[in-house]
This record gives structure tokens, sequence and C-alpha cells, in this order.
């Protein structure tokens, strides 16, 4: 890994140029956990709380999110996504979201799929606040990447 940063100049932050990259398959999956109250908990389990289906809007919200992520990060790529996947699962505590995007591009997709877990966990706080003020959203991460020069990154505590 270079020394130099590829998004600073001097005292300027730049967009990379990716115009000499080749173009590969990249994948990046993403998660992340909203932690709830227990009627919150409740009105996701039975699969609408007051302002309707809290899980469908949610997903819905991260495939938004991860369309949209140039228009929020500054130094990101439009890129032409080929696939947005958003899973959210209630479990003890909440939900946990995964995010898995796939794009073939000169550049990866990472801020994409932690855009699309990020605007699923807002959306689920959104939907939920009316039955309580409490939720956190907690452990936003990329789990695995894969494309580009750099391969195949898998975060160490998940299991491929």
């Amino acid at each position: 890994m270079s020394d130099e940063l590829s998004h600073v100049r001097g005292d300027e932050a730049v967009m990379v140029d990716v115009g000499g990259k080749e173009i590969t398959a990249r994948v990046a999956v993403a998660s992340g956990r909203v932690v709830l109250g227990d009627a919150a908990r409740a009105a996701v389990a039975d699969g609408a709380g007051p302002k309707g289906p809290i899980v469908e809007t949610a997903r819905l919200a991260g495939i938004m999110g991860a369309k949209r992520t140039a228009d929020l990060v500054p130094m990101c790529h439009p890129l032409p996504l080929d696939h947005v996947d958003v899973a959210i699962t209630p479990d003890d505590a909440g939900v946990r979201i995964v995010a898995t995007v796939r794009v073939r591009a000169r550049t990866g997709v990472e801020m994409e799929a932690l855009a699309a877990v990020t605007a699923a966990a807002l959306t689920v706080v959104d939907m939920t606040k009316a039955l309580g003020h409490g939720a956190s959203i907690t452990d936003v991460r990329v789990d695995r990447k894969e494309g580009g020069r750099s391969g195949t990154w898998i975060r160490p505590e998940v299991s491929a």
C-alpha cells in the first residue's frame, strides 16, 4: 500500500481519477444493527408499525441509499450498480441489516453497501420512533469486498 493518499493534493480533497483502471466485477457486503425497545421490536415482529410495514420500507430505503451514494459522499464516483440486496432480520435486540452490492466498474462499492445499511437503519428508526425514542444504530461496517486490484478482503471475525 502506498504512503501517498489518493484523495489528497496538498490541502485539497480530490476525487481519484479511475479512468485508467480496469473494469472488473466488484462486490461489497456491509452490515449493521438497530437496537430497539420492546414495543418497536414487537412492531417489527408483527410486520407493521404506526407508519406502515417497517422491514419492507427499510429494505427499499436501503436500495435507494445505495443508488444515491455519490449524492451523499463527496468523493464517491457515481456507479451503475448491477444489484443491491438488503436483508433485514429481526433478532432479540432489534434488527440486523446486511447489504450486498454488485457492480462492474473501475472502483469498489464499499461505500454503496455502507450507505444501504445506514439508509435502512435510519428508516427503521423513523418507522419505530413513535413507539419509543431509544433506538440505536450500531456496528455499521464493511464485512467483505471482492474485486479490483486488492482482491478479496473479509473482516477477520466474519465467516466466509
